[in-house]
């Protein structure tokens, strides 16, 4: 990492209180050298989840693995200050992983506002993940919130089922004085559109002393509202369930001031290796209600992550350029972006001349389509419906594995 320290972030935002973000040009100093397109592949870190649910017979564990599934999607994100790299109009990432399964494309659609359009595919024909995020970003005096609008769709094929969720706000505090500090809060609904099954997570917010922060709560309920299980947990940590009886019980008895035992989660997961053997450690302890289920814990990162932007060993190889793989990516990926690539090679003078010169060109291209009356077009996705929700989405227009990357845009 760059150090931010002779860096005032306050100079920059005392002019944008309760303004959009998106269109204010931030120093480089500020960013983590990955696009914003590389930062939402990171859903993909935790995809045992998504092949868990895959292989479940009963619908009830299908809901609590893509449950679980959701919740990762934002552990990334713990301790993570740095801003990812707005994408320009036409950018695009890929990553196929043969070890983990999946293969993984995304564009940027649109750039006033900003959305990113990304579509999964098992490479066992088993699933399909697909989405458009819009980032919506204010500055509220100390803090950055951002709340990402748009809808996430996870299709188990073999089950004939579709899970449809929005991501919780997102929010960094002390942006002007004293340590950077991360939370997600708010009501994140998952449904499954073929059962009529509902999951209803709340991410707590922070509180006057810090007693909900990270906190995760709620549960999974039938098409009659029934419920059948309830969810607990840390989003920076782990996710647990139990059914709603003990759960009652339990908070009855915390109540009433009676001693519960009180084990931490390694001394569970010693007791659970069948449900712990494809996870990774956790890193911290959590108390949990005696007979929960452990859904999910967080990777561990690497030993060097805080001198990496605070970067999980899956996000530390997304901008990884390997032998020949130039010869076979679109020209548009993030990987060929110069001033990504500088930053991650310690050169901050370059990558920051480079990203002026790389979002002039992008204004002159605007400025040339507009003088001509040329509208742009998306090149990997297309505005349509979503088939489950019936809200307006971008949806995956198909070919780019096919790699005809003739008629790509220059926009480096």
């Amino acid at each position: 990492m760059f150090s931010r320290s002779d860096f005032s972030v306050w100079s920059i935002l005392k002019k944008c209180i309760g303004l959009e973000l998106s269109k204010i040009t931030m120093p480089i100093v500020f960013n983590e050298p990955l696009s914003f397109l590389q930062r939402i592949t990171e859903y993909m870190e935790h995809i045992y989840l998504i092949n868990r649910a895959c292989s479940h017979a009963d619908p009830l564990e299908r809901m609590q693995a893509v449950a679980a599934f959701a919740v990762s999607a934002v552990a990334s994100q713990w301790e993570r200050t740095g801003k990812p790299f707005n994408p320009l109009l036409g950018e695009t990432y890929e990553l196929t992983r043969e070890d983990l399964g999946f293969r993984f494309i995304s564009e940027q659609v649109s750039h006033h506002p900003p959305i990113s359009a990304f579509y999964s595919e098992g490479l066992n024909k088993d699933f399909v993940f697909h989405g458009s995020i819009y980032p919506k970003l204010k500055f509220w005096g100390k803090s950055i919130e951002a709340e990402p609008r748009g809808t996430i769709t996870l299709e188990l094929l073999k089950h004939n089922e579709a899970y449809t969720w929005t991501n919780p706000t997102c929010c960094v505090h002390n942006v002007i004085i004293g340590k950077l500090w991360l939370e997600q809060y708010g009501v994140v609904e998952i449904v499954n559109h073929s059962t009529g099954d509902k999951c209803v997570l709340n991410f707590k917010p922070c509180g006057l002393f810090g007693k909900e922060l990270h906190r995760v709560e709620g549960y999974i309920q039938d098409k009659h509202r029934k419920k059948l299980c309830v969810i607990y947990g840390k989003w920076t940590e782990c996710l647990w369930c139990t059914d709603p009886t003990t759960y009652e019980t339990y908070k009855k008895s915390e109540k009433r001031g009676g001693e519960q035992k009180k084990k931490s989660s390694e001394e569970v997961i010693k007791s659970e290796n069948d449900e712990a053997d494809d996870m990774p450690e956790v890193q911290d302890t959590v108390h949990f209600i005696p007979g929960s289920k452990l859904l999910w814990r967080i990777n561990c990162r690497p030993p060097n992550s805080s001198q990496m932007y605070n970067f999980t060993s899956f996000a530390v190889s997304l901008n990884e350029l390997e032998k020949g793989m130039e010869a076979i990516l679109a020209p548009t990926d993030c990987r060929l972006r110069p001033d990504i690539r500088n930053m991650e090679n310690g050169n901050m003078d370059v990558a920051s001349k480079e990203k002026e010169r790389l979002e002039e060109k992008q204004r002159a291209a605007r400025k040339e389509r507009a003088k001509d009356e040329v509208e742009w077009h998306t090149r990997w996705f297309h505005q349509g419906t979503n088939p489950y929700t019936g809200t307006s989405d971008w949806l995956y227009s198909g070919g780019y594995f096919d790699r005809n990357f003739s008629d790509c845009p220059d926009i480096y």
